[in-house]
Order: C-alpha cells, then sequence, then structure tokens
C-alpha cells in the first residue's frame, strides 16, 4: 500500500538506517507516503511524521534504483559513457548529453565546430521545453487537473519526432561525440520540423497551459504561498535552475558561464551570443516555480529562432587529425589512414588518449546545473566521474518545504521540484 499509518512514531523503529526514527508523542503518527505511489512521480519514499494532517517533519528515502551510474564510467570510454548520462534525467535525454559532453572536451581541449555548437544549442532548448511541458503540466495533474496535462504532454511528441530524425533513436539519442556528433543532419529537413513545432504547436499549447491554469482559482490557491524558499536558503543549499530563481536568485549558467551558442564570437567570425531574458521571481513558491518554468519555455523559443536559420555550413566534427574522433566513412572506406586511426579509437586494447588532470563542465538543464567532475589518469576511461546533479540537491530541501503544510501540499511542493530518480540513485 502507498500509505501506511502507525501510531506514535516510526515505522521501523528497530532499523533506523530505513526509517528514521521521528518521535514517539502520542498525538503524531507516522505516513509512509510511497515509493510506490503516482503522485510521488518516480521512486521515491517519505516519511511524515503528521499531527493530524499537518506535516511536522519529513525525511526523503532514496536507493530504490541501485543503478550505479557513476561507476559505470570507470569502465566505459568518453562516448560510451554518454548511454548512462542520457538515462540519468530521462526527462529530456538530449540535454543530458551537452553536459557530460562539455567536461570531456574540457579535458581534451577541444573547440567544436560552428555548425556543431548551433546544433547543440538548438537540440539543449528543445530539451529544456520537453521537461518543462511535462513538469508544468504535471503541477495541475498532481492538484487533479488532468486538461492541462495532455496540452504540455502531446507538444512532446513533436520533440520525440525532431530528436529520432536527428540522432535515429526516440528517447536516448546518445546523438553527441567527443568533438562532435554521431552523423550530420539534414538542414532542410531539421529547419522545417523545428520552425513548424516552435512557429505553429508550441505556442498554441503554452497559451492554453496559461488560459487554464494562470487565473484558475482552485491552482491558484493551492500554490500560492506553499513550498516556500527564501533567496537566502536557496542560495545556502545550493539550489539551481528554475527552483533558486523562482526565489530571486539571478543565477543562469548560460549567462555567468557561456558556452555553445550563449557565448560571444562562438563561430570564430564575431557573431553575438544568443539573447534571452532570465525569468526570476521573489516569492519562492510552488506557483512562482510553475510560472518560471512557463517563461523559460517562452525564452527557449527565442534562442531557437535567432539560430534556426542561422545554421552554419562545413563538418560537424572537428578534425579527425586530432586522433579524438572518428573518421569520415569515405575516409574509412578510401584511405589506409583512416581505417587505421578508426580501428585505432574503437578496438577494446586502443581508445583515447587523453592528457591527465581534473576538470569540471557544467551546463543550465532543465532542472538546474547538471555538471560533471572529470579525473582522468591517461587511460582510454574516465578514472573516476562524479556526477552534479540538481534533483539530488533539490530533494535535499524538500524537508524544511514541508514543515507545517497539509499532507495534500506535499504533491504540489513535489511535483514543483521535478525530481527525477535517476538522478537520485547514481
Amino acid at each position: 500500500m502507498p500509505y501506511t499509518l502507525e501510531k506514535g512514531g516510526s515505522l521501523l523503529l528497530e532499523n533506523p538506517l530505513v526509517t528514521p526514527k521521528l518521535g514517539n508523542s502520542e498525538n503524531l503518527w507516522t505516513l509512509n507516503f510511497g515509493p510506490q505511489h503516482p503522485a510521488t512521480h518516480t521512486v521515491i519514499r517519505l516519511v511524515m511524521e503528521i499531527d493530524g494532517e499537518r506535516v511536522v517533519k519529513c525525511v526523503p528515502i532514496i536507493g530504490y534504483l541501485h543503478s550505479g551510474f557513476e561507476k559505470n564510467a570507470e569502465v566505459l570510454d568518453y562516448n560510451q559513457y554518454l548511454t548512462i548520462v542520457n538515462r540519468m534525467d530521462y526527462l529530456a535525454p538530449i540535454a543530458n548529453e551537452m553536459a557530460w559532453m562539455r567536461a570531456a572536451e574540457m579535458l581534451f581541449d577541444i573547440d567544436l565546430t560552428p555548425r556543431c555548437k548551433v546544433y547543440r544549442t538548438i537540440l539543449g532548448e528543445l530539451g529544456r521545453i520537453q521537461s518543462h511541458l511535462l513538469c508544468v503540466g504535471a503541477a495541475a495533474l498532481d492538484l487533479g487537473g488532468f486538461t492541462a496535462f495532455l496540452f504540455g504532454f502531446n507538444e512532446r511528441e513533436a520533440i520525440y519526432d525532431i530528436v529520432e530524425y536527428v540522432s535515429g533513436s526516440r528517447f536516448h539519442t546518445s546523438w553527441c561525440r567527443v568533438g562532435g556528433a554521431m552523423k550530420d543532419v539534414d538542414d532542410n529537413v531539421f529547419k522545417a520540423m523545428v520552425k513548424k513545432f516552435i512557429g505553429d504547436s508550441l505556442p498554441r499549447a503554452v497559451e492554453d497551459i496559461e488560459k487554464l491554469l494562470n487565473r484558475l482559482r482552485i491552482f491558484i490557491d493551492r500554490t500560492t504561498g506553499v513550498g516556500v524558499i527564501s533567496r537566502d536558503d536557496a542560495i545556502n543549499w545550493s539550489l539551481s535552475g528554475p527552483v533558486a530563481r523562482a526565489s530571486g536568485v539571478t543565477r543562469d549558467i548560460r549567462k555567468d558561464d557561456p558556452y555553445l551558442c550563449f557565448k560571444d564570437n562562438w563561430d570564430g567570425k564575431g557573431a553575438p551570443a544568443a539573447q534571452f531574458k532570465v525569468p526570476i521571481m521573489q516569492t519562492g513558491d510552488v506557483l512562482a516555480r510553475y510560472l518560471v518554468r512557463v517563461e523559460e519555455i517562452k525564452q527557449s523559443i527565442a534562442i531557437i529562432q535567432q539560430l534556426i536559420d542561422n545554421i552554419p555550413e562545413g563538418s560537424m566534427n572537428v578534425s579527425p587529425e586530432g586522433k579524438e574522433v572518428l573518421p569520415p566513412k569515405s575516409q574509412v572506406y578510401g584511405s589506409i589512414e583512416g581505417l587505421i586511426q578508426h580501428f585505432e579509437l574503437v578496438m577494446t586494447n586502443r581508445g583515447f588518449t587523453p592528457p591527465m588532470g581534473e576538470v569540471y563542465g557544467c551546463c543550465e538543464t532543465a532542472n538546474g546545473e547538471l555538471g560533471y567532475y572529470l579525473v582522468s589518469d591517461g587511460g582510454k576511461n574516465p578514472w573516476r566521474a562524479r556526477t552534479r546533479p540538481p534533483s539530488f540537491i533539490h530533494l535535499s530541501v524538500l524537508p524544511k518545504m514541508l514543515e507545517g503544510h497539509m499532507i495534500s501540499d506535499a504533491v504540489a511542493v513535489l511535483g514543483s521540484l521535478n525530481i527525477i530518480a535517476a538522478e537520485l540513485d547514481r
């Protein structure tokens, strides 16, 4: 059962490592919420100490997936590990690749081609929209409203169509490669698909969601003043992304540590950085986090519109002479040098030759700062890889957000954080 009640403290007092002891007052009850409950959005268990229907204390418990994602980095090379990164935030797999590749390419000291930068920027923003559409729609679904969820979820299918065309895979894309991409893309087809999505169907869907929810009395009452986190607390808890910006933290890695097309002169010919506004609110409640995400969808549309007609010609990959990327198939089939380099990179007893060192690379994903800390000993695999996952950090502040609220508010607060289980249990 998703709900279990027991009077007078914790459910498993004999095993405090599984369920921490919350209290023994006869006026308090222990509520076991999850892990298998649809309102938790993921495999997570919340042990709440409640007084009536008020949450006195909450202890989140994770560890149900046993994925071992970070350990896998030690036995997979820098391209192979991309398949693991895709599965951490499964709401927007294509956006995860950007952070991992930024860290790897910092280690290899690779500067991408202008064409690859544009494609990665556009696909990263599509990933942001993809994640936000689900989170915004689920904000209403958690409170009993189903229609807004359909408005958002239906448009995600168009993004799946786009990434399927680009990568050949509809969900776990694994399109990026160190120094470039798995394959090039036909600009005409890509532009037509993206323009139709951001110029027609997506704006109408966002407008429908706003008309339905932004002045809906039930939605406003259930989200205003709920799960408040102050600006100072957001900074002290290292929150990022929409959760932090809804509390007044003016930080966005695309502005503060620019990368790809968010950096001036990204093409080497003086091209300006993509322009966009960073949505900020001050109330720090569930409603603010919803509104910030809706505005970020609009800003992502503006970013894509600036770039979609300015995709440079040229190669998607950096020069294969650097021995970090696979040579074009024409060279593999037509020259002995290309064939040798291809096998040098893919054979199990060969592979990359990165420098020894440590790097940290991060990107502004839909949930915030997703970063990777890499340690290289010069081998073809990372010696160690550590993830900086926004979901794990945001979950840590959930107990503070829930104190004093009703049990029904817990669903709204948890949904506004957009917790992803695979980022928790790495």
